[in-house]
């Protein structure tokens, strides 16, 4: 079973500077993990707390972005290698495709070229990057530019060895039939398959249309009954769901607990992965 830890799930303890990139990568090695899955704003050097989680959602402001911390990015890479954990999906927030303003748009363009830059470096096999948008819509506009936008990006990551995925996240990407839209028009775009991020009323519609797209998956946890069970998400049927249509890629966690720390609510997500996927 492959098996990765998002990163995000430990992101109060980022913020309280108990955990960085280098203790998140000790901690996938104690809880089994079998690659590392990390968000970019635990790679935002070694910044205080709150600034990483801030330049997690502003790259634009994230000294991990400039070439000359490529020496911090293969201390990074050194000691994943030490753990034996290769690097999987790389999830990267704030270099989404879709803006209005022309320059805003461009920024994240280079900003996304960064980021593929340092997934290669890591020897990441995919990266998440978004598609952005005002709404849950998708007018033509909106759709073309993404789709554009997509299209370069994926020529860019054939080059650089990594797989590009979207997910469905925030703006249209909550409502399946956006989702579809645009994977259906990007030759090479996969899909980060998260059970929860649909809009309201759309989960059941979202698992039905769209896990046959995945290619990457986030089991999201928030609140465990006494035996283990995830009370608000169906983990069970998320697994058997993927596997009826023959789901190869690997099981990813992003718990956010709201009983428990994020180590325990890892390690219970953990546990239930294994039950289904193995069982």
């Amino acid at each position: 079973m492959r098996f990765g830890i998002c990163s995000f799930s430990f992101h109060r303890l980022l913020g309280a500077e108990k955990q960085d990139m280098f203790q998140y990568i000790e901690d996938c090695r104690r809880l089994g993990a079998t690659q590392l899955d990390p968000w970019n704003a635990h790679l935002a050097t070694l910044k205080a707390g709150d600034d990483a989680l801030h330049a997690g959602k502003n790259p634009d402001q994230a000294q991990s972005l400039t070439a000359g911390d490529d020496e911090y990015i293969d201390r990074v890479k050194r000691a994943a290698d030490e753990a034996g954990l290769p690097f999987g999906c790389l999830a990267v927030d704030g270099a989404h495709v879709y803006e209005e303003d022309p320059d805003k748009a461009q920024a994240n363009r280079a900003r996304a070229y960064r980021w593929i830059a340092i997934a290669e470096r890591l020897g990441a096999g995919q990266i998440r990057i978004d598609a952005g948008g005002p709404s849950e819509e998708l007018p033509e506009p909106v759709f073309e530019q993404i789709v554009e936008g997509y299209r370069d990006l994926v020529a860019r990551c054939r080059e650089a060895g990594v797989e590009l995925l979207m997910e469905n996240h925030w703006g249209p990407t909550r409502d399946p039939a956006c989702v579809k839209r645009i994977l259906d028009a990007v030759d090479g775009l996969g899909l980060l398959f998260d059970t929860h991020n649909w809009g309201p009323g759309k989960q059941a519609q979202g698992w039905l249309t769209c896990a046959p797209y995945a290619r990457c998956m986030h089991a999201k946890t928030f609140h465990f009954m006494p035996d283990g069970e995830e009370l608000t998400v169906n983990i069970g049927s998320a697994v058997k769901l993927l596997k009826s249509h023959g789901y190869q890629g690997p099981w990813s966690i992003e718990s956010v607990p709201q009983q428990v720390d994020e180590i325990e609510g890892a390690r219970l997500t953990a546990e239930l992965l294994r039950k289904y996927v193995e069982g």
